[in-house]
């Protein structure tokens, strides 16, 4: 027989590893502070690991065949690319009709693979909006960095590449997830292009020697800074990578976003003198909106308001609304990006996901302890004026919408 186990027997268990953070499985051994003040912006990063399967709980092999093959995939979330090219979507995609409108775009399976086979390169779309663990993955790296952040795959076949040199205008983490690929990057044209001042702006421009000629293998990481001009081709083997998009906010946005409430302001919107003198009381009106903080506060809101859900179970988390009691475990998402405010006239606001959720005031102790909530807690357990009604109707509230999830719900 086994021998039972006993309480000095669980003490003496070393504490199971904790996960890696996104930010940990995208750059260790670098930190995030020595990311932030040695490279980004500046100069590209490689990390070699060769660790094979260290990005498949982000994406895998296996995932892209599902995906491709399975899911009835409808472009924009996939499309094919050879030579720097993208091939026309008649010859891989069809519509189905389906009363009252069609499935336009949807995936001709066969068609794919015999692309995919003569050296087209399958380009995942915005992963972070339709595959779950890179959903989890880009929330992740936004909570770390307070910016947004997108994914997407090239999956390409051996001795093939998908695009001709070029520059993004947003900057991005390389995940080698199988196979190898062979980059070279070279300087900069255009120092931190913006979003509009894409490659095309440079079209016959010399680039000139590259500055790195790397191969990166499973479980290597490149951070390329926007504006460098790049191109990728596999190796002899085929090859899987994920570009993880960042787009930090710049100090041109933030400007335009100090004018933008300046529309406010009627001196604002008086007519232009005839000789363009603008008043330099104006100049000192846009100042106060260029303090620091409202800068910081500016760009926060506008990063929580944009960030899209995540709600894996909300249909179960609703249908179990009504059984939620006063005594029941409940957690805060911890996809949720989200922000308090005070409300004109009194009460308290909860800002997230492109809501904004009011509250009186009788109701605000209770809604910043379950904003501020690191661990499980019940109704019951909430501080503030509310009785135990009141406590009912706000737990279930926020769970419908989306902020706060009962673990439990739906189980038996």
């Amino acid at each position: 027989m086994t021998p039972a186990t006993t309480a000095s027997d669980l003490a003496a268990a070393p504490a199971p590893a904790r996960a890696p953070s996104a930010f940990e499985l995208t750059l260790d051994p670098y930190s995030q502070g020595e990311f932030l003040e040695e490279y980004c912006d500046r100069r590209p990063l490689i990390v070699e690991r060769r660790e094979a399967g260290r990005f498949e709980s982000v994406l895998s092999d296996a995932d892209v065949e599902r995906l491709v093959c399975e899911t009835a995939l409808r472009s924009p979330a996939f499309r094919l690319v050879r030579d720097g090219a993208q091939l026309p979507l008649t010859g891989y995609t069809k519509d189905i009709p389906w009363r009252p409108g069609s499935f336009a775009a949807t995936a001709v399976v066969d068609r794919v693979a015999e692309e995919h086979a003569a050296g087209a390169t399958i380009v995942l779309q915005a992963l972070h909006l339709h595959h779950h663990p890179a959903a989890l993955y880009c929330r992740s790296l936004e909570v770390a960095l307070d910016w947004p952040v997108q994914a997407n795959a090239y999956c390409t076949p051996a001795s093939s590449q998908g695009f001709a040199v070029h520059h993004d205008t947003h900057d991005v983490f390389v995940l080698q997830v199988s196979g190898s690929k062979r980059w070279r990057i070279y300087a900069p044209l255009v120092e931190l292009p913006l979003k509009d001042q894409r490659w095309s702006a440079a079209a016959g421009a010399e680039v000139g020697e590259p500055l790195h000629d790397i191969t990166l293998r499973a479980g290597d990481t490149l951070y390329i800074p926007r504006g460098w001009p790049h191109e990728a081709a596999a190796t002899d083997s085929a090859s899987l990578h994920i570009t993880v998009g960042l787009h930090p906010p710049t100090r041109l946005e933030a400007m335009r976003a100090a004018l933008a409430d300046c529309a406010e302001d009627v001196e604002f919107r008086r007519a232009l003198d005839p000789g363009g003198k603008l008043p330099g009381e104006l100049i000192e009106r846009l100042g106060v909106r260029l303090s620091e903080q409202e800068v910081a506060r500016r760009a926060r809101r506008r990063f929580v308001d944009t960030r899209h859900p995540i709600l894996d179970g909300q249909l179960t988390q609703v249908r179990a609304l009504d059984a939620l009691t006063l005594d029941t475990p409940l957690v805060r998402r911890t996809t949720v990006i989200a922000d308090l405010e005070p409300c004109p006239g009194g009460g308290i606001a909860l800002r997230f996901e492109g809501k904004e959720v009011r509250f009186p005031a009788q109701a605000a102790d209770a809604v910043a302890a379950a904003h501020a909530a690191g661990a499980p807690f019940t109704a019951a357990e909430l501080p503030g004026r509310l009785d135990a009604a009141g406590r009912l109707v706000l737990v279930r509230r926020l769970v419908r919408e989306g902020f706060l999830l009962a673990p439990g719900a739906g189980a038996g």
